[in-house]
């Protein structure tokens, strides 16, 4: 397959503008990409003209405004986006906790939603940002309820980023934590991606039963507790069963695909108490669909 030179290097440019901490110049952009600076200028010039990057007065590159306005129309075509922004208000409304909705790009958590709640920590996460999925529960959801096969893929070869001293960096380490995951129904976040920062996460499913996104709920460590972990697990199951529905799943017809077919139920004394059991040291139950289907260690991975 053949590309364009010249827009393969302007694609370049906006990425290099959009992950630089500080405004670049051109000179800087030139010499990291390794462009021929007359290249360099007559590109930059080119997405000026068509309001792609913004020059500012000081020489100093930004984005430009049209990529806000191509990334809004295409978000308002997503039916995920429309359709989950509603529920996230209202999981945030009764949580006062933050939420988040996000997809996998290869293995990163991409954030697409973001909403505030009253208990807001401070700037840890912005729609846009991608992060390595193994270390948020938004991720881990989603890699947990993919078909297996397609989570492997996506870690295949992976070095997993130690982000806090919590992050699961050993792949086999990391599989057993997405069963645990599908055995739970949510996934769990305690200061795996952030100091102080406990999350709860679920996967989002289309009208085929495939999981296409994830929606979590994050709070500070002090609010945690076992209590309020199960009654932010309920909110936040509940929002996932409704967000799917929108979206055309219908548990019923899909059991075959999907390991919670049922609709979320709060949670009883006897799940309450596996909640406060799941941090200690003993061997979890291996759950049922555990044993109809095959060992995965990371020697698949090879």
């Amino acid at each position: 397959m053949r590309y364009s030179p010249a827009l393969v290097r302007a694609c370049d440019i906006l990425d290099a503008v959009a992950q630089s901490a500080e405004p670049p110049r051109v000179s800087a952009l030139a010499r990291d990409l390794g462009l021929p600076r007359n290249t360099a200028y007559e590109l930059v010039n080119t997405l000026v003209s068509r309001n792609l990057v913004h020059l500012d007065s000081d020489g100093c590159l930004r984005l430009g405004f049209h990529l806000f306005e191509l990334g809004s129309v295409y978000a308002q075509s997503l039916d995920l986006f429309n359709e989950a922004r509603p529920i996230v208000r209202e999981l945030v409304r009764a949580s006062n906790e933050t939420s988040h909705v996000a997809m996998l790009d290869g293995r990163h958590t991409v954030y697409l939603i973001k909403e505030e709640g009253t208990q807001s920590l401070r700037n840890l996460s912005a729609v846009g940002r991608r992060v390595p999925a193994h270390g948020t529960a938004v991720g881990k959801a989603i890699l947990a309820f993919q078909p297996r096969e397609e989570t492997l893929r996506r870690l295949d070869g992976a070095h997993l980023e130690r982000l806090t001293a919590n992050t699961i960096t050993d792949i086999d380490a990391l599989l057993i934590d997405l069963d645990k995951t599908v055995e739970r129904g949510y996934s769990t976040d305690d200061e795996e991606g952030h100091i102080e920062v406990c999350c709860l996460g679920v996967p989002i499913r289309n009208d085929r039963g495939v999981v296409i996104a994830g929606m979590s709920i994050t709070a500070h460590r002090s609010h945690m507790t076992p209590n309020r972990r199960a009654e932010l697990a309920r909110l936040l199951m509940g929002a996932r069963d409704q967000l799917s529905r929108r979206l055309g799943y219908i548990p019923s017809l899909a059991a075959g695909q999907s390991p919670w077919s049922q609709r979320a139920q709060p949670l009883d004394s006897t799940a309450l108490q596996a909640l406060q059991d799941d941090s200690s040291e003993s061997s979890p139950r291996v759950p049922e669909h555990q044993t109809r289907r095959q060992t995965v260690t990371s020697a698949n991975l090879r």
